[in-house]
């Protein structure tokens, strides 16, 4: 069998926080995923300048010797490279849209969601629209520019609203921490989400995956939270700088997340809804979403995540495992859902 070429699209395109994040779940995937019988990868980096790299591996040593092109360059450099599908792995907004799109120009498929998909899901006040349109529950919000007064009654959460991991976020519980916190939410956007405080009864993740064209519902992801001393999660358990001034995993040590039991009954239940969501949207290949479950048992939309770097400790990847899909199984479904059912070169591989 022929060897498969993998372009990891790493980077960001917006600031350093953002290259790091990609480069902590590129390392975990190429780490995980490196079996060259199968797979030949190409790393391309995008740094905040906008120069394209193409390094031998993602230490700072191989990206700082490697010499930095233009965007013009670059596509003649990745147009003579036989690659056979891309992986994005960018998590800036840039990065999930403009990069992707150029990929859609030069006509290399890609897995994950397109550019318009990412670009919506990227605000959320967007997502909650559609998918609150299409019959799921959302919490009550409303949306803010600045001098814009929140006329919600607290507890409520202001949040930016295309910022990731919590950054900015706020749990406001007297309308007297509102200026405070709309102060913190718009240094990380121009618009920001005032909604209602959905009461902990459990917070959730839902994965969803395509094989063969259906939906499949991978097994939750909750979180440790106390409705009294720790009502939110916040961007320290999401991630954490390590000693040597590079990001790290807070948040995936069975401590602070876990898997359910896919027999818990909710499951079910936010599956359900986490397909609603899915189809409402339109993603493809696979699709992640974030739920409050109230005391009540009943779920409420957060907001989307479409990401998988098909690293270990992304959070589908783990969803997968549990249920049996080890991940070089599951990055060959991605592959062959992506490529269509004519061109499923990987079918053999395991």
């Amino acid at each position: 069998m022929p060897v498969f070429r993998i372009l990891h699209l790493v980077g960001s395109a917006h600031n350093n926080f953002y290259c790091d994040l990609s480069r902590l779940y590129a390392q975990d995937c190429l780490a995980a995923t490196a079996d060259r019988s199968h797979y030949d990868f190409q790393i391309a980096y995008i740094t905040p300048d906008r120069q394209w790299r193409f390094p031998p591996s993602l230490s700072s040593e191989d990206i700082a010797d490697t010499k930095p092109m233009t965007l013009a360059d670059a596509i003649q450099f990745l147009t003579a490279q036989n690659i056979d599908i891309m992986l994005p792995q960018m998590f800036c907004i840039p990065g999930m849209t403009e990069y992707r799109a150029l990929f859609d120009l030069l006509k290399i498929p890609y897995i994950g969601n397109t550019p318009d998909i990412m670009a919506i899901t990227a605000h959320k006040a967007r997502t909650k629209a559609i998918v609150e349109a299409a019959g799921v529950k959302v919490p009550r919000g409303e949306l803010l520019r600045q001098g814009d007064t929140p006329t919600i009654t607290p507890p409520a959460i202001v949040k930016p609203v295309s910022s990731d991991n919590s950054l900015g976020m706020a749990l406001v519980k007297e309308a007297t921490d509102y200026d405070t916190a709309l102060k913190k939410a718009f240094e990380y956007a121009s618009e920001v989400i005032v909604e209602e405080f959905i009461e902990l009864g459990r917070e959730v993740r839902c994965g969803i995956i395509v094989k063969d064209g259906e939906l499949v519902g991978l097994p939750l992801e909750e979180y440790l939270l106390d409705s009294h001393s720790k009502p939110i999660r916040s961007h320290a358990d999401k991630l954490q700088q390590t000693d040597d001034g590079n990001l790290g995993f807070a948040a995936k040590d069975n401590k602070k997340s876990w898997i359910v039991d896919p027999n818990d009954p909710m499951t079910l239940k936010v599956q359900q809804v986490a397909k609603k969501c899915h189809q409402a949207l339109g993603c493809r290949h696979y699709s992640l979403f974030d739920f409050r479950i109230d005391p009540k048992g009943q779920p409420w939309f957060l907001e989307a995540g479409l990401y998988c770097s098909f690293a270990p400790k992304s959070v589908i990847s783990s969803m997968a495992k549990a249920v049996g899909i080890p991940l070089d199984k599951l990055l060959i479904m991605a592959i062959n859902e992506t490529l269509g059912s004519n061109q499923k070169v990987l079918q053999n591989c395991s």
